[in-house]
């Protein structure tokens, strides 16, 4: 797996020109020319921020893929790491040290210049303690990173160097593999720091924000649209086709559907699930893979979830196949694991359904006969059609074998996302998509105090076994010990119930182009357009 990392991350370095790869994404002739290029599309949600170092999920993802822009992009057709604010890169030989060369001019949508120095002042921001950013681990592999980021190290350790202003150097604690496909993740962007100076946590209302990729935003409806239009300061403005995106925040997945079929949206990237049957045959319907799974997170602080003989039991319950075949329907893959299959490496299979084991550990734990004596799980999910029915569906089975008593509780995004961050809820639904196509983007997930943990779940000798595996060079033996690491989460302590493996499932209009199908379902915008 490594060998193959290092190949894809450190090989490819960008040619002459650095953006030439961009221009094979190009619409063949100019007959695209004739068309309206407005895409409009199902957001699924009101974003909870526009910060690129406050985010946390894929509705924020989306818009900062538009506003915001890393050292390196992702190509959307195969996820090969290419040259963004950096025109260039060098490894060091023993894979500890990159040497990023900017492109010369580069500013931000209001003209103020990009240099190595914003990079290396928006990073510090997003490890500062004070920032509170969930993703703030990310950069950990740098020297220093997690000694500033749990507040026992001072800024000015932090390997990040701006030796001049278009040369910035970062040296690194160990190799990691990954590095490059970090840069392009919206938690490593730069960011407007003269802005964020200005006018601290307003930086991002529509009348402070600045951008520093292909979009800008136009306009910002809360709970009715986003709209973005071209940045013409954007490094490669040339690129882009589409004059004006607009984001709609509908939670609600047969409304969006009834605009769909009205031709009032391009993209819908989720279909109402009661609807499958009828989807699947449209032309416009897509299935492919994706690099996510689907789980609960229990919370590990609290009665009854802070025994593991009761998450162990409510995972025993989960028959996940009534799940994914009779819920779901669409090919996902019933999973008691936790990372997706990806070039060499395999998970552990975890545990199979067993409700008679189920139903002793509960006793065990002091809640028997048939859990009658535990109090009413609250379980939580975010507003969503298919989350509804997942979370109905579950709760029946718990029901039904460990003669509990379930309440389902619905929240809007925002107050889910700062629900399950203080804490303040028993069970509640999760998914994750992989930041990197490495087993680390979901084992290290689980380290304790992490910002996306968000389970209270902490356990020493996990932590020192993941820093061991993130340390470890040789590639026949990496891969062991992630696989040790998933096993005593998904078959002894269960801090998460695992559900299923997604499949990526929605409506895409013939017109749009540049739409290219990848595992993370990334999509820059800058290479979309519409064709008569």
């Amino acid at each position: 797996m490594r060998v193959l990392l290092v190949l894809c991350c450190l090989a490819i370095l960008p040619a002459a020109d650095p953006d030439a790869w961009m221009d094979g994404l190009r619409p063949p002739g100019d007959g695209w020319q004739a068309a309206k290029q407005e895409l409009i599309f199902n957001n699924e949600s009101e974003p909870k921020t526009l910060d690129p170092h406050l985010m946390s999920g894929v509705v924020e993802a989306r818009v900062a893929l538009a506003l915001f822009e890393g050292l390196t992009v992702l190509d959307p057709r195969d996820l090969t790491p290419r040259p963004g604010l950096a025109a260039s890169w060098e490894p060091s030989a023993d894979g500890r040290a990159f040497t990023f060369h900017l492109r010369p001019g580069l500013v931000f949508s209001d003209g103020t210049a990009i240099d190595s120095a914003t990079v290396r002042e928006s990073w510090l921001r997003a490890i500062d303690p004070a920032t509170g950013a969930d993703y703030a681990e990310l950069f950990d592999p740098i020297v220093g990173a997690e000694e500033r980021r749990t507040g026992k190290g001072p800024a000015e350790a932090v390997g990040i160097a701006a030796s001049g202003p278009l040369t910035l150097t970062v040296h690194l604690a160990k190799p990691c593999p990954w590095f490059l496909s970090l840069c392009a993740f919206h938690a490593f962007a730069a960011v407007p720091m003269h802005a964020v100076r200005a006018h601290g946590e307003r930086w991002t209302r529509p009348e402070h924000i600045v951008s520093g990729g292909a979009f800008a935003l136009a306009e910002w409806s809360p709970r009715e649209r986003i709209v973005l239009t071209p940045n013409p300061r954007w490094r490669a403005a040339r690129q882009v086709r589409l004059k004006r995106i607009t984001m709609l925040p509908y939670q609600d997945a047969d409304a969006a559907y009834r605009l769909f079929r009205e031709g009032g949206l391009h993209w819908m990237p989720s279909i109402p699930l009661a609807k499958w049957e009828e989807l699947r045959w449209l032309p416009e319907y897509y299935v492919t893979p994706f690099l996510t799974t689907y789980f609960y997170r229990f919370n590990c602080t609290k009665p009854p979830f802070d025994d593991k003989r009761v998450r162990k039991a409510f995972s025993l319950a989960l028959d996940r196949s009534v799940v994914a075949g009779q819920v779901l329907k669409a090919g996902q893959i019933p999973s008691t694991w936790l990372t997706p299959a990806m070039p060499g490496y395999d998970p552990p299979a975890g545990l199979p359904t067993d409700r008679a084991a189920a139903r002793r550990l509960l006793a065990e734990a002091g809640y028997g006969p048939g859990g009658k004596t535990m109090p009413r799980i609250e379980l939580l999910y975010n507003t969503s059609e298919a989350h509804k029915q997942v979370a109905e569906a579950v709760a029946r089975q718990w029901e039904d074998a460990l003669g509990v008593r379930v309440e389902l509780i619905n929240r809007e995004w925002k107050t889910y996302l700062a629900d399950t961050s203080a804490l303040n809820y028993q069970v509640a639904r999760a998914s994750w998509v992989g930041d990197y196509l490495d087993p680390d983007t979901f084992i290290a997930l689980w380290r304790g105090g992490g910002g996306n943990n968000r389970t209270g779940w902490s356990n020493p000798a996990f932590d020192a076994s993941l820093a061991a595996a993130q340390a470890e060079a040789d590639p026949q033996r990496r891969p062991a010990l992630y696989r040790e690491l998933e096993r005593v989460l998904v078959e002894d302590e269960f801090p998460f119930m695992p559900i299923y493996i997604y499949v990526n499932q929605g409506l895409l209009r013939d017109e749009v182009r540049g739409w290219f199908e990848n595992v993370r379902d990334e999509h820059p915008w800058w290479c979309m357009w519409i064709e008569p």
